[in-house]
């Protein structure tokens, strides 16, 4: 692998330094509010198997990330994937890195029977509406309702 090739890797148990430098650049380029995590929560958080961190690194360094959590249904015995985190570096943006979280996320879901998978994107989102659609998402009628803190 050149140092330029991105890699997308799942992190899990042991990778507490990867998650945090992941979700601080989750936090970095989404512009929010964040508070640094501590070590046990981390350590919770990548141990949890119905949590995906992905990440996405160029030459050694995480430029990008997706965080998914597994919806066990109701309905039936089946379980939903819900996309709720995805960034990318914005020196790295345009460049593919977004399209493979996903598509790997897609993937590793499809491989677990995982046949539904879900992502909000905000209305005034122009270019994550766009990305959406161009990797063969299709929106769908739904408003998020917040409780708590904005």
């Amino acid at each position: 692998m050149t140092s330029n090739e991105v890699r997308i890797d799942r992190l899990g148990p042991g990778d507490r330094d990867a998650a945090r430098r992941t979700f601080e650049l989750l936090t970095e380029v989404f512009e929010a509010h964040g508070e640094p995590l501590s070590d046990g929560y981390i350590d919770r958080l990548v141990g949890r198997p119905d949590l995906w961190v992905l990440t996405a690194t160029v030459g050694g360094r995480i430029v990008g990330g997706l965080t998914a959590h597994e919806l066990l249904m109701t309905r039936n015995e089946s379980v939903e994937l819900f996309i709720y985190d995805l960034a990318v570096h914005p020196g790295h943006q345009r460049r593919g890195i977004g399209r493979r979280l996903v598509e790997t996320a897609l993937g590793r879901a499809a491989a677990r029977g995982i046949e539904c998978t879900f992502v909000p994107a905000d209305d005034d989102d122009a270019h994550a509406l766009a990305f959406y659609r161009a990797l063969g998402g299709a929106s769908s009628p739904v408003t998020f309702f917040q409780f708590g803190p904005t």
